[in-house]
């Protein structure tokens, strides 16, 4: 990939981004400490740290309209998902932070008599409007549930709100009485008196006449208006093809649609075969889709919670940073394990045989960055004995590699990630395992609880770019053994991660079909810091936050997600200096790396 310039959206050029360009050591320095020379470049960021620009612009009206000077707003694509904000910045936040907290809920209004379609995507929007002193609660909120809207969702509402099509719910209007009355239409249909038409008052003084239609037949303004919204947002929002296009993202992650299909024909899809993943009774509707692997995690947690009695969760393995964060501020808490190693087993049994009592025990496989994989058979065999729940998030082995669901009650994945492969679209999803013993209390919450934010354009997106998904990982598979050998083979490199490669091999065998690969991701450490950054400087890939892109990224992992707590980290075996790496599609891939490791030879280390 060509060189991308600090601060610019990866890909280049993309409104919706997931990803920006920190291309050297000192950049993500620089971002981390919040310097002006990275911040002040950065047209966007990874969504759930960087709230997009349209997000921002579009908060920034919604106060304007109902808000203070003082106030600021976090948006969300429902009322019950701002309440929980809400709810979470009144538990966390002092006192005196919470004055003017409020909801601000937006909808469409009826009266402007919006189509069918557009009121099938249900473009409402809430928003948290709090002070400066409770927003940075609004933000963890924001960062850790995934709970808040697209850039997709937010741009295309915000356009509504400028319209005065999409309004606070108390100022929504019905329709009214077939009399003279204020005009609804948009300008471009609107009929105006002149300003200098005025009639007397009845004390005598001039009134000034406001736009009225100078009709009483309702048809027209209603046909006039309507006709303005199908042409300005319904064309742009196709929603018919959105519950095929989740049929078939679903169907995927099943395993049971492998091959381009007619959106427009049902008859084109498979059979959704019941025995899908090696599982029985496995059905479409146990697959959920959420607008981000974060908030499938976090719905996963809150359905637990009420699913079962409240207790304490188990992080087991050195964690993506939000997920432990999940479990240690949303309910009775969490114990952390984690080195994930037989060692921690051992002692969490004894817990469990001295009569403590866990709510689940929440996993990656394999785990990010370290790339260890926990023993699920031992898990499995634990939870069944001891009654905790096990949660699987299988983002980096992904689906096609390796089979998790037969010892998972829950599997979660980032579909953000390698699913999607193009960085333009976030997505997740949760599979609830049917043979579950927790099945039917998960089943009933879920039923009673789960609200559908999945923003309609970025389903679409979704669908699109996860067609090749199959081929991709093959590809992306070889790729990462090939740039393992290497990094294995070159002196300087002093320890590579890769589940073919770690003494968690076995644990990953267990799990691995029978065609799948090792995945796409991998780390390694270089002899010194000096040698690291001169390596990562070096290298000709895009550089930046997030994985599994149809590109390989890098990035200097452990700084940018753990950089106030590095020495916390080290305490894992999780090295400050550990380079992350995304392996993407390119063809010359081990001559990109191969070139970064020479000019880490000329790096001049001081004995």
């Amino acid at each position: 990939m060509p060189s991308i310039e600090l601060g610019d959206s990866i890909p280049p050029n993309t409104a919706h981004a997931v990803s920006v360009s920190l291309p050297t050591w000192k950049s993500n320095i620089g971002y981390e400490e919040g310097q002006e020379w990275v911040i002040g470049t950065m047209v966007t960021g990874y969504p759930r740290f960087f709230i997009h620009k349209s997000i921002q612009a579009f908060g920034h009206d919604i106060v304007a309209k109902y808000g203070t000077a003082e106030q600021q707003a976090m948006l969300f694509p429902t009322r019950k998902t701002a309440n929980r904000c809400i709810d979470f910045i009144r538990d966390k936040a002092p006192q005196s932070a919470l004055a003017g907290l409020k909801v601000v809920h937006l909808v469409l209004d009826p009266a402007k008599k919006p189509p069918e379609a557009l009121q099938s995507a249900t473009p409402s929007i809430s928003a948290v409007l709090c002070s400066a002193e409770a927003y940075p609660f609004a933000k963890q909120y924001w960062q850790h549930s995934g709970d808040g809207v697209s850039s997709r969702r937010a741009e295309f509402c915000h356009g509504l709100f400028k319209e005065n099509i999409l309004v606070h719910e108390s100022h929504a209007s019905s329709p009214r009485p077939a009399q003279q009355k204020l005009c609804r239409g948009p300008k471009r249909y609107r009929r105006t008196a002149s300003v200098d038409d005025t009639t007397k008052a009845s004390n005598g003084a001039a009134q000034q006449q406001y736009p009225v239609k100078l009709t009483d037949d309702d048809s027209t303004d209603t046909l006039e208006t309507s006709r303005f919204l199908e042409e300005r947002y319904g064309r742009n929002l196709d929603l018919s093809l959105v519950p095929n296009a989740k049929s078939a993202i679903r169907r995927r992650i099943a395993g049971v649609l492998t091959e381009n299909i007619d959106l427009k024909s049902t008859t084109a899809f498979p059979t959704m075969d019941s025995n899908a993943r090696g599982i029985s009774n496995f059905k479409e509707d146990d697959i959920y889709l959420v607008p981000c692997g974060m908030n499938a995690i976090f719905t996963t947690h809150q359905a637990l919670l009420k699913a079962r009695e409240p207790r304490k969760s188990i992080n087991f393995g050195f964690p993506y940073v939000d997920t432990l964060k999940i479990l240690q501020k949303f309910g009775p808490g969490a114990i952390f394990y984690g080195h994930g190693s037989s060692g921690d087993l051992d002692d969490l049994e004894s817990r469990l045989q001295n009569g403590e009592r866990f709510l689940g025990l929440f996993c990656e496989f394999p785990g990010n960055p370290l790339l260890s994989c926990p023993d699920l058979v031992r898990i499995r065999r634990l939870a069944d004995t001891y009654d905790f729940a096990v949660v699987v998030d299988e983002t980096v082995g992904t689906f096609v590699n390796v089979n998790v669901l037969p010892y998972a009650d829950v599997v979660v994945s980032s579909l953000t990630k390698i699913f999607s492969g193009d960085c333009n679209v976030m997505g997740g999803s949760l599979i609830l395992n049917p043979n579950s013993r927790y099945y039917a209390s998960l089943k009933a919450v879920m039923t009673a609880e789960f609200e559908d934010t999945y923003w309609a354009e970025d389903v679409v997106f979704m669908e699109r770019n996860s067609r090749d998904f199959k081929s991709r990982i093959d590809r992306v598979n070889a790729n990462a053994e090939a740039i393992c050998d290497v990094l294995i083979a070159h002196p300087l490199v002093t320890k590579v991660y890769y589940p073919k490669h770690n003494d968690t091999r076995p644990n990953y065998e267990v799990c691995k079909l029978p065609n799948g690969g090792y995945g796409g991701l991998l780390s390694c450490t270089l002899k010194t810091k000096a040698h690291a950054m001169a390596f990562y400087d070096a290298l000709e890939t895009a550089k930046g936050p997030s994985l599994g892109t149809n590109f390989t990224l890098t990035s200097p992992y452990v700084v940018l997600a753990h950089y106030q707590e590095l020495d916390w980290a080290a305490g894992y075996g999780v090295d400050p200096d550990l380079l992350r790496i995304s392996v993407g599609l390119e063809d010359d891939l081990t001559d990109i790396f191969a070139r970064a490791l020479k000019v880490a030879e000329g790096v001049q280390v001081s004995e």
